[in-house]
């Protein structure tokens, strides 16, 4: 866990993210938190990961995403020497996906 992060205000939040049931109150609570943008950028660097890890090239990813390669670079660099929470967080999705969950 990153201390730099870490304090009772990212708690909160977290806690509220924690708190959303669906992909409604997801949008909800985000479209009220972020910035278009912001929530854009998020979006992008998501599916960034997610293509890093099904081992598509740089260019690939570029054509489908409109990233930079900066922002190809940064992701590549979490996926590789981060938390490895991208990593966490695919794997949930495909456990809930076999479960029948979405």
């Amino acid at each position: 866990m990153n201390s730099k992060i870490k304090d009772d205000h990212t708690d909160h939040l977290f806690e509220a993210i924690l708190a959303l049931e669906n992909m409604d109150d997801c949008y909800k609570f985000f479209e009220d938190l972020c910035t278009v943008p912001e929530i854009k950028a998020m979006s992008q660097r998501f599916e960034v990961a997610k293509m890093l890890s099904e081992k598509q090239v740089y260019s690939e990813i570029v054509k489908k995403t409109g990233a930079s390669t900066a922002t190809i670079s940064r992701v590549n660099r979490s996926l590789n020497y981060g938390s490895d929470g991208y990593s966490m967080v695919f794997e949930k999705i495909k456990k809930n996906k076999r479960n029948g969950a979405e």
